[in-house]
């Protein structure tokens, strides 16, 4: 029997199991190995992992691949009937099993007005489903030549594209299926999403570091920044307005570039203590949500470059216990979520920077995560080759997120800016005096820091 590739780096694998004797056994104190035969079998467990990294195939290409080989999954009997899985006991939460895909599922979708989803997998294949019954609706032909890493639709759901691991990005008509184009790069593409308004596909690409611009519709090159980042891109993303792209690297950065004006705009160095692994844009464009392999997540204030002074808005902590893989804000920015190599996917309080739940179910890391428009459901793809579609629709009446915000001590109130909802502590003492919620506070701030500075200028 082969023996299995050594745990992620932070994951709950890595942890030490106790032994558990069962019940009318007898448990026997344990016998005192030789030192030789401790000795012997160290060196044989170092060997192995020593052995497991020089062998790993896609460790360079694939950001989730931390330490770990790519072999191909045991195929595991799953029950066909809905079932609740790994949940607390408070907190079980309806959802259904996507079943399709016959390898890891690396990216996830709702488009068509949330009606279909849109998945892409290692298995070659991107496949478009029916959000309602959970069947496979459509497996786009002219399928990639080797694994799909993510695919990516439109804010109208017309077009859609996939990058694989064969060096190329394919456009499809949604509607039709039809194959619109492939480019061909010459270095792998580590990330591609098309900008909303359609016009534009951006790919972060391994080899030379840089970000490729594209023309959606004649897939002719726009800009190709090379040497963008001084390490490997892990992913990319635009701006709701289309006109600006955010990167993340290995090399723990963030850049924004313009594509207007052909310039990067801002750069966040160190901004994690390990490789940034995603990152995605709030719906004003005014925020940037990171997510790393340290665990944490980070939203950054780009538009008025506040982390220059203070660093990340808010920092999510404590919410994964292995690496976090990918990030996704709701359209009102009132909640965030998560996915992560620990596998389970994590619903963030934004305003208040705390996990609110945590869905677990999945049997391997979490891959890729998506919210619907009208923030009832939560898509997340996995290694165990399922996605699984989370009805959160009554998430504040469960009881386990009642009774963390009762432990909280927090009453929820309304933005008298934008309206949105937002929780504040009542332990604090300026609890009646606050009446707009943590990015309306924080944009007034801004506001007046800048006023501040144009009269001091002016005397």
């Amino acid at each position: 029997m082969a023996s299995e590739p050594p745990c992620a780096p932070g994951s709950p694998e890595c942890e030490v199991q106790p032994l558990l004797v069962p019940s009318g056994d007898i448990a026997h104190p344990p016998q005192k190995l030789p030192r030789a035969a401790l000795v012997r079998g160290y060196g044989r467990f170092h060997l192995s992992i020593v052995e497991a990294r020089q062998g790993q195939l896609l460790s360079g290409l694939d950001p989730l691949e931390v330490g770990r080989r790519s072999l191909p999954l045991e195929k595991h009997p799953m029950p066909e009937e809905k079932f609740w899985g790994d949940q607390e006991s408070l907190s079980k939460i309806p959802f259904k099993i996507m079943k399709g895909h016959s390898h890891i599922v690396s990216s996830c979708n709702f488009c068509v007005d949330d009606t279909k989803l849109l998945s892409g997998s290692y298995d070659c294949t991107v496949k478009l489903w029916d959000a309602v019954d959970g069947s496979v609706i459509r497996d786009f032909e002219h399928r990639p030549n080797a694994p799909v890493l993510e695919c990516s639709v439109t804010a109208d759901s017309k077009r859609i594209i996939a990058a694989s691991y064969d060096k190329a990005v394919r456009a499809w008509d949604l509607e039709t299926g039809k194959l619109l184009w492939k480019i061909n790069h010459e270095t792998f593409i580590a990330s591609c999403k098309l900008s909303p308004d359609g016009k534009y596909v951006v790919s972060a690409l391994d080899v030379d570091r840089g970000i490729c611009i594209t023309d959606a519709e004649n897939a002719t090159t726009v800009s190709h920044i090379k040497n963008h980042h001084s390490r490997s891109l892990t992913a990319c993303c635009f701006d709701p307005d289309s006109q600006k792209v955010a990167s993340v690297s290995l090399d723990k950065s963030i850049k924004i570039w313009d594509i207007t004006s052909q310039a990067t705009l801002l750069t966040i160095t160190k901004a994690h203590s390990s490789a940034i692994s995603n990152c995605c844009f709030t719906f004003s464009g005014h925020f940037l949500c990171t997510s790393s392999w340290d665990k944490t997540l980070k939203i950054w204030n780009v538009h008025t470059g506040e982390f220059r002074n203070c660093g990340a808005c808010v920092t999510l902590m404590q919410g994964h216990e292995g690496s976090v893989s990918s990030c996704h804000f709701a359209r009102d920015t009132s909640f965030l979520v998560s996915g992560g190599l620990d596998r389970t996917v994590a619903i963030w309080h934004v305003g208040e920077g705390y996990r609110k739940l945590s869905l677990k179910g999945h049997s391997d890391w979490v891959t890729d995560v998506a919210i619907s428009n009208d923030k009832k459901r939560v898509l997340s793809s996995s290694k165990d080759r399922t996605m699984r579609l989370w009805n959160i629709e009554e998430i504040d009446q469960i009881p386990l997120v009642i009774k963390y915000k009762k432990a909280l001590g927090s009453k929820v109130k309304q933005c008298e800016v934008c309206d949105r909802p937002f929780s504040i502590y009542e332990s604090d003492i300026f609890s009646e005096t606050v009446t707009k919620c943590v990015f309306c506070r924080m944009d007034a701030k801004d506001l007046s820091a800048e006023a501040s500075s144009s009269s001091g200028g002016e005397d």
